[in-house]
């Protein structure tokens, strides 16, 4: 049972998880809009992989997520091998296979705003300035970043054109984005600075979960603004939502790690394996 358990605290905690998260929720683009191809969800998947364990390290490194500190320190060569077959994966992936290599240029300000989530783009005196210390920019900054590489990636990779359907899309999947990280903010909203002014700071917990419904509420009605949605891709939209609704309402301060870095980021898989049943 406890090799079972380092199992899943590996796949958990080395990004793996969110990497598949990431797989689907791009998948799920191209599916929508009558493309089958895996190229660019691997290629996101390899990168989170990369991105997020990097990341990892840069905020342990300046005494940050003390929480994961231990078990990160202790799995040092095995993220390091891990991430290493992402970048090998990565490579042959865009430059070794059919990959349209001027979608890089999509990601290129997706991937910078990743970068500088926690490197600071500057300092001012002992003060550092990353997307993830502008106050109430944080959760806004993550949902851009997610959108554009889910979305505009993947469809100019495969060369669609970027309609009005395509727009709509993308501020859809902000709003999805934003509601399924204010769980991980009211995790935090005792461990975050005050700095941050993330929503759970700024208006309360129950209020943020007002908050969320809201953007969840709005996340539903794009599709009626979309042209030839199908019933069932209602259905499914309609469905996803009440599940990120019921995480969000579950969610407290108290909640397990695990609430919110595994079962949270399984709602894009969920959603992935919906559109398939429907």
């Amino acid at each position: 049972m406890n090799y079972l358990k380092r199992i899943f605290e590996f796949y958990v905690f080395s990004n793996i998880h969110v990497a598949l998260a990431g797989f689907c929720i791009t998948k799920i683009t191209l599916l929508k809009f009558g493309y089958s191809e895996s190229l660019t969800p691997l290629c996101v998947a390899f990168s989170i992989i990369v991105s997020y364990n990097f990341i990892r390290f840069y905020e342990i490194k300046y005494d940050r997520l003390n929480w994961l500190k231990e078990w990160f320190v202790k799995h040092m060569l095995q993220l390091f091998i891990l991430s290493f077959i992402a970048i090998l994966g990565l490579i042959y992936s865009m430059f070794f296979t059919n990959f349209d290599k001027r979608s890089i240029y999509v990601l290129i300000p997706f991937g910078f705003m990743t970068f500088f989530y926690v490197i600071p783009l500057f300092k001012i005196g002992n003060i550092e300035v990353s997307f993830r210390n502008f106050p109430a920019i944080k959760i806004l900054s993550i949902a851009i970043s997610w959108a554009g590489i889910s979305v505009f990636f993947p469809l100019f990779e495969v060369g669609y054109s970027f309609t009005n359907t395509v727009y709509l899309e993308f501020f859809q999947r902000i709003l999805f984005v934003m509601a399924i990280t204010l769980p991980f903010d009211i995790r935090d909203v005792r461990t975050d600075s005050k700095a941050l002014k993330t929503i759970p700071q700024l208006v309360g917990l129950k209020k943020s979960k007002y908050v969320g419904i809201g953007l969840l509420i709005f996340f539903t009605g794009i599709d009626f603004f979309k042209l030839a949605t199908s019933q069932s891709e209602i259905i499914v939209t309609f469905s996803i939502a009440i599940i990120s609704a019921l995480f969000l309402l579950y969610s407290s301060e108290n909640n397990s790690r695990y609430y919110s870095s595994f079962w949270v980021e399984s709602i894009p898989i969920i959603w992935f394996i919906l559109i398939y049943l429907f």
